[in-house]
């Protein structure tokens, strides 16, 4: 009876107290929903083939089946296409954030993250950051399986290691254009089928795959502008030297556009989807 009674106790003392626990951090927050996403990884580690069997495969492929036909060696081709295929690989596993929140917006687990007391952008702020080191993963698994084909960055592994930072840096950005659309559009399978419909043409009309000064005066013009020939461009550059100069603020800033347009925009939509 004496315990019992000192746990009655010890229950009433914890309901009458004035104080509750303090509204978390966004820092905390946002860790907290990246551990989140991270779990979901732990338990269903199938949703990592993106990053590891297709970079492996995409590399492969391109390397050993064209490499001899564009360049003549497929040694001298790796060189040129790595730093393409890589960016178009992480461009391409950008839009799966969007993916998974689309999926809890389904699931109905999102209605109840809006009814928490944190800070409202922790849950994508997060589930972006565990993306960034997805694009880490697949970036450092295309360069290990690079050197082991011959594959040598000209400025040494200095300049491809900034490489890969710039490429994180826009491919952060870039999926905030996902993350915005998944709130918008009824079903993940709408998503992944706008978000290929844009990538596709912007990774295969680039110069991921081939110099552009080998296409048609008009179709250059328009390779030259997009998004993912300035950031392979830069990429290649950083890896191989020969960067051109302006390239990098270019891309800078258009990482930065991509943000500034689109993280307010999901957040407004984040707040006010019903």
């Amino acid at each position: 009876m004496y315990i019992k009674q000192d746990n009655a106790t010890d229950l009433q003392r914890a309901l009458t107290l004035s104080q509750r626990p303090g509204r978390p951090g966004a820092v905390g927050a946002s860790l907290t929903f990246g551990w989140r996403a991270l779990l979901k990884i732990k338990y269903v580690p199938e949703q990592l083939f993106d990053v590891t069997a297709f970079p492996i495969m995409f590399l492969l492929m391109f390397t050993y089946l064209f490499g001899g036909a564009i360049s003549g060696s497929t040694g001298e081709y790796l060189n040129f296409v790595l730093p393409g295929i890589l960016v178009m690989t992480v461009s391409m596993i950008t839009m799966y954030t969007g993916i998974d929140l689309n999926k809890d917006i389904q699931k109905g687990i999102f209605d109840r993250f809006r009814t928490l007391p944190f800070w409202r952008p922790a849950a994508l702020v997060g589930a972006l950051l565990v993306d960034a080191v997805r694009y880490l993963l697949a970036s450092t698994i295309m360069i290990g399986l690079g050197y082991i084909l011959g594959f040598r960055p000209a400025d040494g592994f200095g300049g491809l290691v900034l490489g890969v930072l710039v490429l994180l840096l826009f491919a952060f950005s870039l999926s905030w254009v996902w993350t915005f659309l998944s709130l918008i559009v009824r079903s993940e399978k709408a998503l992944m089928g706008i978000s290929m419909m844009v990538l596709f043409p912007l990774t295969f009309l680039s110069s991921v795959f081939v110099d552009t000064s080998t296409m048609p005066g008009w179709l250059q013009s328009l390779v030259d502008v997009n998004p993912v020939t300035l950031v392979v461009n830069a990429v290649r550059g950083l890896a191989h030297g020969g960067l051109e100069s302006g390239l990098l603020p270019i891309v800078f800033l258009l990482s930065a556009a991509f943000v500034v347009v689109f993280a307010p925009l999901t957040m407004y939509f984040y707040n006010h989807k019903r």
